[in-house]
């Protein structure tokens, strides 16, 4: 469920970003790849510690 929230979020600023500058969207794509980076990175801390 909070996947679906986190997409739906998304889809609405990177939508309200392809009418604004390039700066803010730069700031939007730094931003979902520092989550995804950190999700990744988490989820593979998680699952070496589990074995």
């Amino acid at each position: 469920m909070s996947l679906l929230v986190l997409l739906v979020g998304l889809a609405t600023l990177l939508g309200a970003a392809s009418y604004s500058g390039s700066p803010l969207f730069l700031v939007a794509v730094v931003v979902v790849c520092g989550w995804l980076i950190a999700f990744s990175v988490r989820e593979r801390v998680s699952r070496t510690r589990n074995r």
